[in-house]
């Protein structure tokens, strides 16, 4: 018998996609609708403590899912790197753009994201190596909750995939290993 859990939480953020040939290019808004899944390591339910008869507590897996996804994302504006026309926009007063899109740069090679208030009116930036669409981002923001999930449960839990809904019709899975079903691909 295997248990799967889903917390859901969600973001306002902006965005756009720069190369997008259509009205994407422009920048806009979701309402984003973020779902971490998560299974146990074991295919037991955690036997003692807290989170006895749990996978992971709903309030630990929500903790990571806000310390990794709502707190950088929520009410900001989410970046391409190499967006430097939308950047150059949000480059701080009296820095020379080209001197801080480069500072961003070398901080999104070294960690996969960079945070940001310290641009023009004081935008709250979260700037990413890949054009900021769903499927990007769940597969981003499935690479940095898996660990916090693993080390938030004592090793019990795994993040088994992450849905991004963009829109109420449209949404994005990535889950590692899957295959077009939803289950893992054969080895």
């Amino acid at each position: 018998m295997e248990f799967t859990i889903t917390r859901k939480i969600e973001i306002d953020a902006g965005h756009r996609i720069a190369s997008h040939g259509s009205k994407c290019r422009h920048l806009h808004g979701h309402r984003y609708v973020v779902e971490a899944t998560c299974r146990t390591v074991s295919g037991e339910l955690v036997k003692t403590g807290e989170q006895a008869g749990m996978i992971i507590d709903f309030g630990f897996l929500k903790d990571e899912m806000v310390r990794h996804v709502d707190a950088p994302c929520d009410h900001g504006l989410i970046v391409a790197i190499d967006d430097r026309d939308l950047l150059t926009m949000f480059a701080p007063q009296g820095r020379i753009p080209d001197d801080w899109a480069a500072e961003l740069a070398r901080e999104v090679a070294a960690t996969g994201f960079s945070e940001r208030t310290d641009g023009r009116m004081g935008q709250k930036l979260y700037v990413v190596g890949f054009p900021p669409t769903a499927e990007c981002l769940a597969r981003h923001w499935y690479e940095r909750l898996s660990p916090a999930v693993a080390a938030r449960s004592g090793g019990h839990a795994e993040l088994t995939g992450v849905t991004v809904w963009e829109t109420p019709n449209c949404r994005a899975d990535y889950a590692p290993g899957a295959c077009a079903s939803g289950r893992p691909a054969a080895t």
